[in-house]
C-alpha cells in the first residue's frame, strides 16, 4: 500500500530528479546514502573538539592561554573579512546597495575585535605577560598574514608603500617594485642597526611567493578599484563613503592604535622601553601618525590627512582610553 505522503515531500522528491538524472546519477542510490548518514550534532559540525584542542601554551604561566585564545578568535574574525573581500572581488556585477553591505559587514567584525581587546589591554595580569612573551620570540602579531591580505584587499598596492618610498613612487611603478616597498618591512627592523628582525625573515620566507600572488589575483579587484568602477552616482553614495571611511579609520587607525594601547600598558617602561615580541619597532610601527597608511585618501580633506592618528596616540599616552 502507498504511503501518502504530502504534497510538499513529492515536489522535493521532484526537485531532485531535476537535479540528479540529468547528471547520469541515480537518484535512489543518493537517497539510500541520505538513509545510511548519522544525523548532524553541533560539536561535529563546528569540529569543536577539534577547535577546543588547539590552545597549546609554550609556558606554565596561566595568562599565555588567554593570550593564544584572543589571537586565534581574531585570525578567525579576520577569516570572515577575507570572505567578504572575496565575493567583493569575484562579483562582476557588484551594485552600490551589495558593495555597502559587504563593507559594513567588514566594519562590524573590526568593531567587534576592537571592542574586545580589553581582553589583551587589561585582560591579562602584566608580570606573567612579561615572563611568557620571552618564550614566544621570535612570534609576533605582526606576522599575521591575513592581516596583510586584508589591507592588500582593501585598496590600491601604492596606498600600502612606505610613506617615505610613496613620495618617489610614479604610476607606473611595476607590481615588483611596489611589494618591494611595502610599509609593513620598516616594522620589523631593529632599532640599532636598521636591520631585518628574524620575525620579518621568516615571515617574508613563509609568505612572500603567497602575498605577491594575492595583490596580483587583487589588484583589480580591491575595494578602491570596484568602488572607482561604479557609476559616478553611486561613487557619490553618502552612506557607502561614510562605510569606506570607517574601513579606512577601524583598520588604519582603531585597530592598530588598541595594539599601541597594550604595548604602552605592558611593554613601556620609562625611562627603559621593553621591545617587542619578535623585535618589532612598536614606537614607530603601530601610531598611524608616522606611518600614513590611509587607503582611501581620496575621502579624506586636507586636514583630515595631516591630523591622521594624532589624537588618538595623544589619548593613549595620557592614559585617556
Amino acid at each position: 500500500m502507498e504511503h501518502a505522503y504530502p504534497q510538499e515531500v513529492w515536489d522535493q522528491i521532484k526537485r531532485l530528479e531535476q537535479k540528479y538524472v540529468p547528471l547520469g546519477q541515480d537518484l535512489a542510490a543518493y537517497l539510500e546514502g541520505l538513509y545510511h548518514t548519522d544525523f548532524l550534532n553541533y560539536w561535529d559540525y563546528i569540529h569543536l573538539d577539534a577547535l577546543l584542542s588547539l590552545q597549546i601554551p609554550r609556558t606554565t604561566i596561566p595568562d599565555e592561554k588567554i593570550f593564544i585564545i584572543y589571537h586565534q578568535i581574531t585570525e578567525l574574525y579576520f577569516k570572515l573579512c577575507l570572505e567578504e573581500f572575496r565575493q567583493i572581488g569575484e562579483d562582476t556585477a557588484m551594485s552600490a546597495e551589495m558593495l555597502l553591505k559587504r563593507i559594513r559587514r567588514i566594519n562590524r567584525y573590526f568593531e567587534n575585535l576592537i571592542d574586545s581587546f580589553d581582553v589583551m589591554v587589561d585582560g591579562m595580569d602584566p608580570k606573567q605577560f612579561l615572563q611568557f612573551r620571552m618564550a614566544l620570540m621570535p612570534a609576533s602579531g605582526f606576522q599575521s598574514v591575513q592581516y596583510r591580505m586584508i589591507e592588500i584587499a582593501s585598496t590600491d598596492l601604492h596606498n600600502l608603500t612606505d610613506k617615505e618610498k610613496r613620495k618617489t613612487l610614479g604610476q607606473h611603478t611595476t607590481h615588483e617594485e611596489l611589494m618591494g616597498c611595502i610599509y609593513w618591512k620598516e616594522g620589523a627592523t631593529e632599532v640599532s642597526s636598521g636591520a631585518k628582525t628574524l620575525t620579518l625573515l621568516r615571515f617574508e620566507e613563509k609568505y612572500t611567493e603567497q602575498l605577491v600572488h594575492f595583490a596580483r589575483n587583487y589588484e583589480q579587484k580591491n575595494v578602491w578599484s570596484v568602488y572607482k568602477r561604479l557609476p559616478e552616482t553611486d561613487q557619490q553614495n553618502p552612506k557607502l563613503i561614510r562605510q569606506l571611511r570607517e574601513l579606512d579609520s577601524n583598520v588604519n587607525v582603531n585597530w592598530p592604535l588598541m595594539h599601541y594601547k597594550s604595548a604602552v600598558r605592558y611593554l613601556q617602561r620609562d625611562p627603559e622601553i621593553i621591545a617587542a615580541t619578535g623585535g618589532t619597532n612598536w614606537q614607530k610601527y603601530l601610531p598611524p601618525k608616522f606611518q600614513k597608511r590611509i587607503f582611501y585618501p581620496e575621502l579624506w580633506n586636507q586636514q583630515e590627512l595631516e591630523d591622521w592618528g594624532k589624537g588618538w596616540v595623544e589619548k593613549v599616552l595620557n592614559g585617556d582610553v
